[in-house]
C-alpha cells in the first residue's frame, strides 16, 4: 500500500469515528437497558378538560410506553375518587402544607430498570403528595440510574418537579424533564414524539 492510500484510509477512519462518537454523545441514555414509566394520573373532574375517564398524565405515559417499549407502574390511590375539582385542589393544598404521604396500591422493583420516567400533574407547584410517598419508599433505588421527569399542567410547566425529584433521588442522573398542557395531550402526541426522539430513542 502506497503513502497516498494509507493517508486516505486513515482519514476515512477518523471521519467515521468522529461521526459515530458524536451521535452517541447526543443521546441521553442507552437503549439496551430496561425502561419504566412511573406515574400518577387523576381521572374525573379536571381543570380545563372537565370530567374525563382517562387522566391527562396517563395518556402521556401511554405515549411514552408506545414510543420506547417501556413498562409501566401507575401510582394508584382512591383518596381522590369522585371529588369535584375545587374540593380536590383544596385537599391537595392541605396535604402539601402538612407534608402528608397518602398510601398507594401495589409496588414495583425500581432496581430492575436503567431508565425511569416519572410523571404526574402539577398540584400546588409540584407533584401530588402520593407521589412523594413513592419517592420516600424508593429513595435508595435509583442511584446511578437515568431519571426523566415529566408533567401535565395548565400553566405551571415543570414547576418544582425536577428539583423535588433531584432531592428525592440524590444519586440519580436526573434530566431536565418535559411538560405539556393537560388540554393538549389528546392531540399532542407529536410533541411527545419529538421529545422522546431527542432523548435518543
Amino acid at each position: 500500500m502506497n503513502i497516498k492510500s494509507i493517508i486516505t484510509a486513515a482519514l476515512a477512519l477518523l471521519v467515521s469515528t468522529a461521526c459515530s462518537g458524536g451521535t452517541k454523545q447526543e443521546k441521553v441514555m442507552a437503549n439496551d437497558g430496561k425502561t419504566l414509566v412511573v406515574y400518577f394520573s387523576h381521572a374525573g373532574d379536571n381543570y380545563a378538560v372537565g370530567n374525563i375517564e382517562v387522566g391527562n398524565t396517563k395518556i402521556v405515559a401511554d405515549y411514552i410506553t408506545e414510543l420506547t417499549g417501556a413498562e409501566q407502574f401507575e401510582i394508584v390511590t382512591h383518596k381522590y375518587d369522585g371529588m369535584a375539582y375545587t374540593p380536590l385542589i383544596n385537599l391537595a393544598k392541605e396535604e402539601a402544607g402538612n407534608g402528608e404521604l397518602p398510601e398507594y396500591e401495589g409496588d414495583v422493583d425500581l432496581k430492575e430498570y436503567d431508565t425511569v420516567f416519572i410523571g404526574g400533574p402539577v398540584w400546588w407547584g409540584t407533584y401530588p403528595q402520593v407521589m412523594f410517598t413513592f419517592f420516600k419508599k424508593h429513595a435508595d433505588d435509583l442511584k446511578g440510574k437515568t431519571v426523566i421527569p415529566f408533567t401535565t399542567h395548565e400553566g405551571s410547566g415543570l414547576a418544582n418537579c425536577v428539583e423535588d425529584v433531584k432531592k428525592a433521588f440524590p444519586g440519580a442522573n436526573v434530566q431536565k424533564g418535559f411538560s405539556i398542557y393537560g388540554h393538549e395531550v389528546r392531540t399532542g402526541k407529536t410533541k411527545v414524539e419529538k421529545w422522546i426522539k431527542g432523548l435518543g430513542y
